[in-house]
C-alpha cells in the first residue's frame, strides 16, 4: 500500500512540474501617432496566459526613466491582464523606439514588449505655427 501511495505521489509531482505559464500578446509592438513634445502617451498591452500555471511578471526593465510600466498581479491559467505603459515625451525628439524587458516565470523567463513614437520637438512646432 505504501509503494502504491509513493508511486501516485511521484506521478502527480511529475505532472505538476510540467505545468508552465505561457505569455502571449496579440500585438507586442505598439506604434503611437505623431505627437508634439510634452504629450504624455499611454498604452495598455493585453497579456494572455495560455499555459497551465499562473503567469507571474516579476519585473520590467526599460532604458529610460521616461517610461513607466505598471505590472499586473499573477495571471491565472487561461486568464488575461493588462500591462500599462506610460511614456513622457518631454525632452524626447523624433523617432523613439523603446523595448520593455519583462522578467517572467515562463520557459523563456524573458518576454518583450515594444513601442514607437515620433515626437515633434517643441521648437519645430512653434516654427510651423509662426509660418501659418
Amino acid at each position: 500500500m505504501r509503494l502504491y501511495a509513493l508511486i501516485v505521489i511521484l506521478i502527480n509531482s511529475a505532472f505538476g512540474f510540467g505545468q508552465t505559464a505561457e505569455f502571449f500578446v496579440e500585438d507586442p509592438m505598439h506604434k503611437f501617432p505623431k505627437v508634439n513634445e510634452g504629450v504624455q502617451l499611454k498604452h495598455d498591452f493585453v497579456v494572455f496566459n495560455t499555459g497551465e500555471a499562473p503567469l507571474v511578471i516579476s519585473d520590467a526593465k526599460v532604458s529610460c526613466s521616461c517610461t513607466k510600466v505598471t505590472l499586473p498581479g499573477p495571471v491565472p491559467a487561461g486568464g488575461s491582464a493588462v500591462i500599462t505603459v506610460e511614456f513622457d515625451t518631454n525632452g524626447k525628439y523624433y523617432l523613439q523606439d523603446r523595448k520593455i524587458i519583462l522578467q517572467t516565470n515562463t520557459k523563456k523567463q524573458i518576454e518583450y514588449l515594444r513601442f514607437k513614437a515620433y515626437v515633434i520637438p517643441a521648437d519645430e512646432d512653434l516654427d510651423k505655427k509662426k509660418e501659418e
